[in-house]
C-alpha cells in the first residue's frame, strides 16, 4: 500500500501565541527569546525576516538588525498549554501521529483514501485547528516525512500543499539545497563551494560522489534530495539521557556560585528521574570557559536516582574538571544510561528518614512545582527547573536554536 504522510507545523508558534494573548502585537515585528546580551532568539515574526533576523541568532544582534522589533521573553508553560490543545485535536482525528517538537507533528494517513480522501481529511483537520485554537498552521502531504516537511515549508505561511506520488523529484529539483532537512549552514557552505546550490544538481550526481564528499551524511542527503525516505512515523521515543545547562549573563569565577548551581541542577534532574521512574548509571559535567574552550568529564556509577548520592559525585567531577582558574561561561550536567526502575534502598547507609524525606519533597514538587522545595545551598539558582515531565513522551519546550 502506498504511504501517505502528513506533516503539520504551527507557523512561528511562539509569536502566534503571543499575538493571541495580546492583539496589539499583530503586524508588529516581534522577537521571542532571552532578553539579556547573551539571550537567543527562540522565534521571530515574518516582519523581522526582511532585516536578516532568524531564530537561533543572538538577541543582541537581532535588535541591532531590527531596532523597532518588540522583544518578549515569553513563557514556556503558556506555549506548552497551546501545544497540548493542538495535540489533543490531532489525537482525536488521526490514528497514528508523532509529535516531533512543541509545534511540529507527523501523521500516517496510509489507507484512509479508501474512506475519506487524505488531502480532504488533512484540510478539514487544519481548519479545525485554526478554528478551535486561532493558531495559524501549515501542512504538507506526500509519500514520506522528508518530502512532506519540505512541502510544509514551501506552503508557509498558513497554507497547505500536496505532492502527488511520482512527483517528488520534480518538486524538489528547483529548490535550494538548504531546503533539504539535515543541510545546515556548514554543509550548505561546503556544497556551495563545490558548485552545488540546487537540489537538481545533487539528483543528477552519483550517490558515491556525495558519499566521498560528506561520508555517511552524503548518502542520506542524496536520498533526501531524490525524495527517498523510509523513516516511519514513531508515536513515542524513549529517552536515553536527560541534561540541563546554564549560560551565565556574565562570566564568573565564583566557585560557591558554580557549586550552588550544580547542586540545583543535580537536585532537579534527580527529581525528574524519580518522577519518570528512571535510574541513571552514568553522570557527566560540562564546563565552557570564557575563551569558549569546552571540557567534560563523566563517571559510571551504580544505578540510582537519589540526590544524596548524585550530588557528591557531580561535585567530585567538577572539582577534578575545574582547574584552569579562568572565568566560566557555561556549566552543564548530563545523566545517561537510563533504565526504568525505582531507587533501591541501601541497607547499610540509608535510613527511613531519608526515604520519607524524598517522598515528602517529591509530593510537594508534584503539587506546587519543581522549585517549591530546594536545598539551601542551591538558593542562588532559583530559575533552574522544568515545566513538564521529560519522560512523558513530549518533546522539549524550549527551541532556541531551531530555525522556524
Amino acid at each position: 500500500m502506498q504511504k501517505t504522510i502528513l506533516h503539520l507545523d504551527l507557523d512561528t508558534f511562539f509569536v502566534s501565541v503571543e499575538r493571541l494573548i495580546n492583539s496589539e502585537l499583530k503586524n508588529k515585528p516581534l522577537l521571542v527569546g532571552g532578553l539579556s546580551d547573551r539571550g537567543v532568539v527562540a522565534a521571530c515574526s515574518y516582519e523581522t525576516r526582511g532585516y536578516g533576523v532568524h531564530s537561533g541568532m543572538p538577541m543582541k544582534m537581532a535588535k541591532e538588525l531590527c531596532p523597532e522589533a518588540v522583544a518578549i521573553k515569553g513563557n514556556a508553560g503558556t506555549y506548552s498549554n497551546y501545544s497540548d490543545m493542538v495535540t489533543e485535536i490531532i489525537k482525536e482525528q488521526v490514528p497514528l501521529f508523532e509529535k516531533s517538537s512543541i509545534d511540529e507533528f507527523y501523521a500516517d494517513l496510509t489507507g484512509m483514501d479508501r474512506f475519506f480522501g487524505c488531502y480532504k481529511y488533512a484540510s478539514e483537520l487544519r481548519q479545525r485547528i485554526l478554528k478551535e485554537t486561532g493558531l495559524p498552521i501549515s501542512f504538507g502531504l506526500s509519500v514520506n516525512k522528508v518530502v512532506s516537511k519540505v512541502a510544509t515549508n514551501e506552503a508557509k505561511p498558513n497554507n497547505q500543499l500536496k505532492i502527488d506520488y511520482g512527483l517528488e523529484k520534480p518538486f524538489l529539483a528547483p529548490l535550494s539545497i538548504k531546503k533539504i532537512p539535515m543541510v545546515g549552514d556548514k554543509t550548505y557552505q561546503m556544497l556551495s563551494n563545490l558548485g552545488l546550490r540546487q537540489v537538481r544538481t545533487i539528483q543528477e550526481m552519483p550517490i558515491d560522489v556525495m558519499q566521498r564528499v560528506l561520508g555517511k551524511n552524503g548518502r542520506i542527503i542524496w536520498k533526501r534530495a531524490n525524495g527517498i525516505d523510509h523513516t516511519p512515523v514513531v508515536p513515542f521515543c524513549e529517552r536515553k539521557s536527560i541534561s540541563t545547562e546554564r549560560t551565565f549573563d556574565k562570566d564568573t569565577i565564583d566557585v560557591v556560585k558554580l557549586r550552588g548551581i550544580l547542586i540545583a541542577m543535580t537536585e532537579n534532574l534527580a527529581y525528574q528521574l524519580r518522577r519518570g521512574e528512571k535510574l541513571t548509571a552514568c553522570i557527566a559535567v560540562k564546563i565552557r570557559y570564557s575563551d569558549f574552550n569546552t571540557y567534560s568529564k563523566q563517571m559510571r556509577i551504580p544505578y540510582t536516582s537519589a540526590d544524596h548520592i548524585l550530588i557528591p559525585k557531580i561535585l567530585e567531577l567538577f572539582k577534578t574538571l575545574y582547574n584552569r582558574r579562568l572565568l566560566v561561561r557555561l556549566v552543564g550536567i548530563r545523566f545517561s544510561h537510563l533504565v526504568s526502575g525505582n531507587y533501591q534502598i541501601n541497607l547499610f547507609d540509608d535510613t527511613e528518614e531519608i526515604l520519607n524525606l524524598y517522598h515528602a519533597m517529591d509530593h510537594i514538587r508534584k503539587r506546587y512545582g519543581d522549585k517549591s522545595v530546594i536545598r539551601a545551598s542551591a538558593m542562588g539558582a532559583r530559575t533552574i527547573g522544568r515545566m513538564q515531565n521529560p519522560f512523558d513522551g513530549r518533546p522539549p519546550i524550549v527551541l532556541a536554536h531551531r530555525k522556524q
